[in-house]
């Protein structure tokens, strides 16, 4: 065989396939391709060499080439004596329920252990923080409480006087027919500081704050960062996960009293609207609230802020690898954070309940 001229992308297609035509019905032991004639070889006329070399051997034949330039032959031996991949036509295995069930469960389990662990060694390195204030990196404690607090402030108080406001007119329009709207302040400020404030602050936190937490440190497992710190003595823990859950459970009790004040607001809207005086609100709203009630709600903001830094820190460094597996982490942080904090909730409310508080 003899071929002439350029073997690029043009070229090659224009003899690909009396090349390959021809060497079909092969019966002979030895073909030899003198390539003395080409001015010019690529990616193309290489792949057309491999096919006819493919097909030789098919048949028990050799093909050998000569008298190729010395810049071809070192592209040709590149990939000459390599054995390319083929294309496998093999259906994708289908496992039985019991594999699939038991694959689910092994994840399950994974993710629980890693869930125990990380709980456990933040713990640790929280009282280690409190016992030794000088070890940590309060700038970047002070950079994340900015970051978490004061840039949802605006969001935060918005939020909150629109729940106060909504709650409390459909309560009002409600109570009317029995001439009890003088008790929406009441059940406003009880529902208020003791449930709904510390419950959406933080579910606000968790799709705010917790998702990006798990983007920033997902971002730095993706670009080998975190194994940088480790290979330089740092804890990738203690450098990034502390600060910020430090400042979270910091701002997130703050946050929760700047929400419940914001509802009031929004109560008080209503309530003067319907010509009860602001004197008449206020003394309604703080009548039935004791102590009890307040602290409760600042215990259920420090758990639940506990539970914002902590899931999004873990999912972000539970990251894989993948153009989507930052955006996989942020989702599962805010769906883990929020469902956790309902639980963590329906908790708290059995024992409020079990201790009469």
């Amino acid at each position: 065989m003899a071929f002439a001229g350029r073997l690029d992308a043009q070229g090659t297609s224009a003899v690909w396939e009396k090349a390959v035509h021809a060497l079909r019905p092969n019966s002979v032991r030895s073909i030899a391709a003198d390539l003395s004639a080409i001015t010019y070889i690529d990616g193309a006329g290489v792949a057309l060499l491999h096919k006819l070399k493919q097909l030789a051997l098919q048949s028990g034949s050799e093909l050998t080439l000569h008298n190729l330039r010395d810049e071809d032959q070192k592209l040709v031996n590149l990939t000459w004596d390599k054995e390319l991949p083929s294309w496998s036509h093999k259906k994708k295995e289908r496992r039985g329920i019991a594999v699939a069930i038991g694959k689910a469960t092994g994840e399950l389990w994974w993710g629980l252990r890693e869930m125990i662990t990380f709980v456990g060694e933040s713990s640790a390195l929280l009282v280690q923080a409190l016992l030794r204030p000088g070890q940590v990196r309060w700038k970047d404690v002070v950079l994340s409480c900015l970051n978490v607090g004061v840039d949802s402030l605006f969001i935060i108080i918005l939020i909150g006087f629109l729940m106060g406001l909504i709650m409390s007119f459909q309560s009002a329009i409600s109570l009317q027919r029995f001439g009890g709207e003088i008790f929406v302040p009441n059940m406003l400020g009880l529902v208020m500081f003791r449930e709904m404030g510390p419950l959406v602050t933080s579910i606000l936190l968790a799709a705010r704050s917790g998702s990006a937490f798990a983007a920033e440190i997902g971002t730095m497992k993706i670009n080998e960062e975190l194994d940088a710190l480790t290979t330089m003595g740092l804890s990738p823990m203690k450098f990034l996960v502390v600060p910020k859950l430090l400042s979270t459970m910091m701002v997130i009790p703050m946050m929760t009293m700047f929400f419940n004040l914001a509802s009031l607001v929004g109560g008080a809207v209503v309530m003067l609207s319907l010509g009860y005086p602001l004197v008449t609100f206020t003394s309604r709203v703080f009548a039935y609230l004791s102590f009890s009630d307040f602290w409760g709600g600042m215990a259920k903001a420090l758990v639940f802020s506990f539970l914002v830094a902590g899931v999004g820190c873990l999912r972000g460094m539970q990251t894989r690898t993948g153009a989507s597996a930052v955006g996989l982490s942020t989702t599962s942080a805010v769906v883990s954070g929020i469902i956790l904090i309902a639980f963590a909730d329906g908790l708290f409310a059995m024992a409020f309940y079990y201790l009469g508080i």
